[in-house]
């Protein structure tokens, strides 16, 4: 058995088809459990963000995880499969710590990634699904971020989708500050947005939350008021931009509820920025006129113009990586010696204390000391010595050599 990473992202698979394989945060403890219950999966973490939904796994082979996947989602294989990446072991770790450090984001050196990449360990230890394997590849991917970060200026200039949105409302709306903003959902994505939006002193903010008092809390934060989801519908016209970011598993506003809303506005522009996979918002309402619908791949290419005051970074970022996918790497293989090396040291531990214990009856049968030492070593040695010296004498010539080189490398013989 060994690592393996499998998933999909933001560079292999569109918004339609990462949408459909994405994982709501209050079933991913079942899933988990589940698909431990694989016989060839181990240890498994799943994290599922807007831009990824990716495996890690320590698994016999991969093409079980695989069909768990689309088993799991309901999708055929064969459709999912063109979107797939599997990563072997080096490759599957150097993945997750370039995941951590930012290097893989759509914004290059953002910090989101690692808080989520926290959140999914903690998901899959609390599932019981996170072993040794795991738990330390995962401590050693935080360790390297914090490295890429401190020593690097990988994070500087950031350009967030919070700070991508509002660049695209303010090529909109000549100031946000006469604008009324409806906030849905109260997560961090939307935390962001809000401390962002709200930076340009909105008309009036509002939060729609499932949860009226969560929502509530957010909404004063910023000097706005909460309403329940099932409002939306009598108030979505009120609102010049919409930013909404849920884990429901189905739209929450459709075509008609938009329709609804803009005969309401007699057709003043809507802004709307869908950051939800799967998407809060029916993709056919960007089809409708007055209204501008930006989802997260949009979003990638406001955020793409930043990029270039990062890429000197990126060069001693990498570098970082790969020193450190080495040590992993090293650790890993060495795990594969412990049941050797713990074999060694039992039939080492038996024959000392079966020499200890003759060697003191002989002592108190009146030996002298001198003597009984002597012997006990000697015992000892030729104890210790007579499997591997067996072992070079009836060797087959073919293989007599490499023994030998081991033997001389093992006992330190120059």
């Amino acid at each position: 058995m060994t690592i393996f990473t499998l998933g999909i992202n933001h560079h292999s698979a569109p918004l339609s088809i990462r949408e459909q394989v994405a994982f709501n945060a209050e079933t991913l403890p079942q899933a988990l459990v589940a698909l431990t219950r694989e016989p060839s999966v181990h240890e498994a973490a799943i994290l599922s963000t807007c831009n990824r939904t990716e495996i890690y796994c320590v698994s016999d082979k991969p093409e079980p995880v695989a069909d768990w996947l689309a088993q799991h989602h309901h999708l055929e294989a064969a459709r999912l499969q063109p979107y797939l990446y599997t990563l072997p072991p080096r490759d599957a770790v150097r993945h997750a710590f370039r995941v951590a450090s930012g290097l893989d984001s759509m914004v290059l050196g953002e910090a989101q990634i690692l808080g989520q990449m926290k959140d999914a360990v903690r998901l899959a230890e609390s599932a019981g699904a996170l072993g040794m394997n795991l738990h330390k590849l995962f401590q050693n991917a935080f360790a390297v971020a914090k490295e890429v970060r401190s020593s690097t200026a990988i994070g500087a200039n950031t350009v967030s989708m919070a700070a991508a949105a509002v660049q695209l409302a303010e090529r909109l709306f000549e100031s946000i500050a006469t604008q009324k903003i409806l906030f849905i959902g109260a997560g961090e994505m939307i935390e962001l947005c809000a401390t962002h939006f709200c930076a340009r002193s909105p008309k009036q903010v509002t939060v729609a939350n499932r949860t009226v008092e969560r929502g509530q809390a957010l909404a004063e934060r910023f000097g706005g008021h909460a309403i329940r989801l099932d409002e939306l519908a009598d108030s979505l016209g009120q609102y010049d931009i919409v930013v909404s970011c849920t884990a429901a598993p189905l739209p929450i506003i459709g075509l008609g509820m938009v329709e609804r809303a803009l005969k309401t506005r007699r057709h003043r522009p809507m802004f709307i920025v869908d950051l939800a996979v799967p998407r809060d918002i029916e993709p056919e309402v960007a089809d409708l006129d007055d209204v501008f619908l930006y989802t997260v791949d949009d979003l990638a290419q406001v955020v793409a113009s930043g990029v270039e005051s990062r890429q000197a970074a990126v060069i001693q970022a990498e570098a970082i990586v790969d020193t450190q996918v080495d040590r992993f790497l090293h650790w890993l293989a060495t795990r594969d010696v412990v049941p050797l090396i713990r074999g060694l040291r039992d039939d080492a531990e038996r024959a000392r204390r079966h020499e200890l214990e003759h060697a003191l009856k002989r002592l108190a049968a009146g030996e002298a000391p001198e003597q009984v030492l002597t012997q006990l070593s000697q015992r000892l040695m030729n104890k210790f010595l007579h499997a591997p010296t067996q072992a070079l004498q009836l060797a087959e010539s073919e293989g007599r050599q490499a023994l030998q080189q081991a033997a001389a490398q093992l006992f330190q013989i120059r």
